[in-house]
């Protein structure tokens, strides 16, 4: 190196702490803690091909942002601080389809291989043109993303982990029957599902600068799912949903908590109103697994943001989360700018696995990122964007969640469905996965015999197994005060009206294109992967650029995995 760094060789199959090679160098991961009382199990899935697709050349998604991460992970030693790495297996199609409609899974299978009139006549029916253009091998993408998520949340489900991580994941825009927002399979609302299997209550918290609007329309009439977003909204801010006064419907009313925020808020401002919301629901709540979204849009100098948040400002929220020590699925979700997004998750793999990093990069194949802030973890990311955010307008968001948590009155009870006699949660097979997941798909019917679209309608409380008369809650454990005595309630649409809350029909959010009405596509003029034109031919032409250099981590059949280099790289400005 000219500057003199030193590159050091980490590879995830060389650390002696996690793997155990076997006498038939099966690289079986050790199921245990290396130090059973000092932190929890963390388990790392990077699936190993993931980083070499590619969405399009001017497009601002770009999956090769996760080399970069497994390359600093490595590149640091946190591999010798995991207790496990997995390449994850690719989900099968049955297991996408435990949430997303077949006909529009058969389309994400075929994709590569429609004729060029068939593909044109499919792809805005699914919404895959603009935001969500087809690119080669999407189908083998979704797999590989949904099947890290998946495996984490049955690691979780088996109780062999604590905490589970896959940054490839995190695609919350995508809705049953139709891409969205660069998402094509909804892996979280997979993950959760699985999750619901063993965990009465899961607890979904969303810290993208983009309303996790897929997520909570999935759940939004169900108490078995919580979910809460901390997002930017001013209407027409994509996906242009996720108000404060959208709190669910049905047995779901008040298990949907939006916080709407401005421009240019900062640490300090966040952690207030992130820490108060999150401690108030943690509380009544109790969620048995909680699943964190860690999208990194929501940094400062993101090609796609508004905030201004740190590094360090934003691991601080993950590390809050962590700190309650309940079962814990994290995934990645936006990004894009791809050197930032790399450094935060790097840095958040550090706070989950109780370690501590220095401020200077390791020298990795991929310096030329990292150059123009002298290689380091920490760089300033502050913008020049004033904070739009008033002192009065998060208290008044911290006083709204905190009555609606108190209208809650305590956790939900659930009914559970039967787990079989004499098997071991963990050790399921798909066999009997499938029959689970066959009694959740039974689709409803219209009175002429046409079947309802699933993307029409959310999650029941039947498909997940809620008593249909839920016995009434255990009283909430008395709280203290927080310092804020009074707030003045925002005029308008914000205002609360506690007296008829609950008498009052909610409205279920706008889903689908539907949503989004005249707002700005996400990507905005840069952020578009091709035009109506250009998405007809796509399959036949196929002339995106993959970028091949370098996933950043391979790993064996027998599960090991090592880092390359070398390839081309697009440095992310």
């Amino acid at each position: 190196m000219s500057r003199g760094r030193v590159q050091e060789k980490y590879t995830f199959s060389s650390s002696p702490n996690f793997i155990d090679r076997g006498t038939h160098g099966t690289a079986e991961p050790i199921t245990e803690r290396v130090n059973p009382h000092s932190r929890p199990i963390v388990s790392y899935y990077a699936p190993r091909e993931v980083g070499s697709h590619h969405y399009g050349e001017r497009h601002p998604m770009k999956p090769h942002r996760l080399a970069l991460t497994n390359a600093l992970v490595m590149g640091y030693g946190l591999d010798k601080q995991l207790h496990h790495v997995y390449d994850p297996p690719r989900a099968s199609k049955e297991e996408l389809m435990s949430y997303h409609d077949a006909d529009y899974i058969d389309f994400l299978s075929s994709v590569s291989t429609l004729p060029t009139e068939d593909l044109r006549r499919q792809v805005e029916t699914y919404n895959c043109w603009e935001d969500c253009p087809v690119f080669e091998d999407l189908y083998d993408f979704c797999r590989l993303y949904t099947g890290g998520s998946l495996a984490g949340a049955r690691k979780l489900a088996a109780q062999e982990t604590d905490i589970a991580i896959n940054w490839s994941g995190g695609l919350h825009h995508a809705k049953r029957g139709e891409a969205s927002g660069f998402c094509y399979v909804n892996d979280i609302v997979v993950a959760i599902l699985e999750l619901l299997r063993w965990h009465p209550r899961v607890l979904y918290i969303d810290i993208d600068i983009h309303h996790g609007d897929g997520v909570e329309f999935a759940f939004y009439e169900t108490p078995r799912v919580m979910t809460v977003s901390f997002h930017k909204y001013n209407g027409e801010f994509f996906p242009g949903t996720g108000k404060l006064d959208d709190r669910g419907s049905g047995t779901g009313r008040n298990y949907t908590i939006n916080v709407p925020l401005h421009d240019g808020i900062d640490d300090a401002s966040y952690l207030l109103v992130f820490k108060s919301v999150i401690n108030d629901v943690v509380e009544t709540y109790r969620p048995s697994a909680i699943v964190l979204q860690c999208g990194a849009d929501s940094l400062g100098c993101d090609r796609l943001g508004a905030f201004n948040l740190s590094i360090k400002g934003h691991g601080e929220c993950v590390d809050h989360v962590r700190r309650f020590g309940v079962p814990l699925l994290v995934l990645g979700g936006g990004g894009y700018t791809i050197k930032n997004v790399s450094r935060c998750w790097t840095y958040e793999t550090s706070v989950l696995a109780s370690v501590t990093i220095p401020n200077e990069l390791p020298s990795t194949a991929y310096d030329a990122f990292f150059a123009d802030s002298a290689f380091k973890l920490h760089p300033p990311l502050a913008t020049k964007m004033d904070n739009a955010n008033s002192k009065a307008g998060l208290a008044n968001i911290m006083m709204s969640v905190r009555k609606m948590t108190r209208r809650m009155g305590g956790a939900p009870s659930v009914g559970m469905r039967e787990v079989p006699p004499g098997v071991r949660m963990g050790e399921l097979d798909r066999e009997a996965d499938r029959r689970y997941e066959e009694e959740d798909r039974n689709p409803d019917r219209r009175a002429d015999g046409g079947v309802v679209k699933r993307n029409e309608y959310p999650i029941t409380d039947a498909m997940i197994g809620v008593e249909s008369a839920m016995p009434p809650p255990p009283p909430p454990a008395p709280t203290k005060a927080r310092g804020r005595a009074s707030a003045t309630s925002r005029k308008g649409k914000e205002k609360e009206v506690v007296e008829s809350e609950d008498e009052l029909p909610a409205k279920k959010p706008a889903r689908g294109r539907a949503a989004r009405g005249k707002t700005v596509a996400r990507g905005g003029a840069r952020g578009r992967g091709r035009g109506k034109k250009a998405a007809a031919a796509v399959s036949a032409a196929n002339e995106d650029v993959l970028d091949t250099g370098g996933t950043g981590m391979n790993t064996s059949a027998g599960g090991e995995a090592s880092s390359t280099s070398g390839g081309a790289m697009d440095v992310d400005t």
